[in-house]
């Protein structure tokens, strides 16, 4: 007897029911594919029209900026859309509103804005704020006009560390191995190396066997040159206007209980103490002026000859350890800037100093024996570089007059002191997205 197999049979109904369950997940794993990729592309969108909205935010902002360099003095008030209405660009459109946030440092000519940027694009908006300040000479620790003295280059050597932000209209002369820990402008498109007598151009910084200078933000060429004043014609106007302006030789020693002790032949005073001008100005017209001492408060003191300076001018509450300390000074010479031949061995001046015509250098600064470190906290600018010292070519050491350690004082970019002149341009202190 034999066996035979049977095929099992399957019920039409289970095929069915298999056949409808397979559908149906190929019809959800469709349906999630298709929403995928809508998905993806509703996003590629939105990231489309959310950049195409920051840079119109971006846009309206550069406007901003252009149209306050435009005016013929800081405007004084807010506007909307200075320009007349908001901007159609790329599709899209920009609203500016620019806020006047009052005047910095006590002067008119120094004000800071809020400038807020609205940058919209198919109904997506982002908006960017960017608070900007007029530009004045307080934000650099080293300002030149030229690097040269009496046609002759004036160098950075070795004992010499610079910690701020530096500029020169020309080019920078290095011997040896100084240091700058912060950014470097020079409108010329090379740097002069004392030991190779060569220019050096910015694909060459480091081809010197000799002077090797550490540039620890390296070099911008080719900046912009910033023409330098004449006078400190803001000053000069706020001495005589609420200020103290005097004729004559002066002589000034702050103290740091918040007063000063003046000597001025022409009205009489011998040491006469009194209290530091009420807006912060003190100008000196025909004659020099003499200044030293501890300040407290805020000040900028100036003159139409020479300032000169026998001692260290130092803050009574340091804010290198005081953060809350608001005392600042300016220092603006129409001629020069003067340190005493008879200034103590080891130096420190507190302040931002301007020697307009034409250098901040020491008197008789050719003659030895050497002195120790001439330390500024603040600023240096100047027409035309002055010396402070020499040193041997040969061997690198110094012969006279002082080292530098020169340091910015980063609370000047934002609160400089009273009265400091402007280089015409703004300056951005912070930017955010709202």
């Amino acid at each position: 007897m034999s066996w035979m197999s049977k095929k099992p049979k399957v019920k039409k109904g289970s095929a069915i029911i298999l056949t409808l369950v397979v559908i149906v997940a190929l019809l959800i794993y469709a349906a999630a594919f298709i929403s995928a990729g809508i998905n993806q592309s509703l996003i590629v969108e939105v990231s489309k029209r959310q950049a195409g909205s920051f840079n119109l935010a971006e846009a309206g902002l550069d406007h901003a900026i252009v149209w306050l360099r435009s005016q013929p003095a800081p405007p004084i008030g807010n506007s909307t859309d200075p320009w007349g209405a908001s901007q159609n660009l790329g599709g899209g459109f920009y609203t500016v509103a620019i806020t006047d946030l009052g005047a910095v440092g006590g002067s008119a000519t120094i004000r800071r804005y809020k400038v807020t940027s609205t940058g919209t694009l198919n109904n997506v908006s982002r908006i960017l704020t960017n608070y900007v300040q007029v530009d004045n000479y307080a934000r650099y620790l080293w300002f030149t006009d030229r690097e040269v003295f009496n046609g002759s280059n004036v160098w950075f050597w070795t004992e010499d560390n610079l910690n701020g932000p530096t500029h020169t209209n020309g080019h920078f002369n290095i011997a040896g191995d100084p240091v700058f820990e912060s950014e470097v402008r020079s409108v010329d498109d090379y740097l002069r190396y004392f030991n190779n007598g060569n220019n050096i151009n910015s694909s060459e910084l480091t081809n010197s066997p000799y002077d090797n200078p550490d540039f620890q933000q390296g070099v911008d060429f080719g900046a912009e040159s910033i023409d330098m004043p004449s006078q400190a014609l803001s000053l000069r106007s706020a001495a005589a206007n609420g200020g103290i302006y005097l004729r004559g030789n002066t002589t000034v020693v702050l103290n740091s209980n918040g007063t000063m002790n003046v000597t001025n032949s022409r009205n009489k005073w011998n040491n006469k103490n009194m209290a530091l001008p009420a807006n912060g100005a003190l100008f000196v017209n025909a004659g020099n002026l003499t200044i030293s001492g501890t300040l407290n408060g805020n000040l900028t003191v100036g003159a139409n000859y020479d300032v000169i300076i026998p001692d260290s001018i130092v803050y009574a509450d340091d804010p290198r350890t005081i953060p809350t300390s608001d005392d600042t000074l300016g220092i603006i010479a129409e001629s020069d800037v003067v340190i005493d031949d008879a200034a103590p061995y080891d130096l420190e001046i507190d302040a931002c100093a301007m020697a307009l015509n034409t250098s901040f250098m020491m008197e008789n600064w050719w003659v030895g024996p050497a002195k120790g470190t001439l330390t500024v906290y603040g600023g240096i600018i100047q027409d035309e570089r002055g010396p402070v010292g020499t040193f041997n070519g040969t061997t690198g050491t110094k012969v006279s007059g002082y080292a530098k350690n020169y340091s910015y004082d980063s609370r000047l970019l934002s609160s400089p002191p009273p009265f400091m002149p402007t280089t015409g341009d703004y300056i951005t202190l912070s930017w955010e997205e709202n």
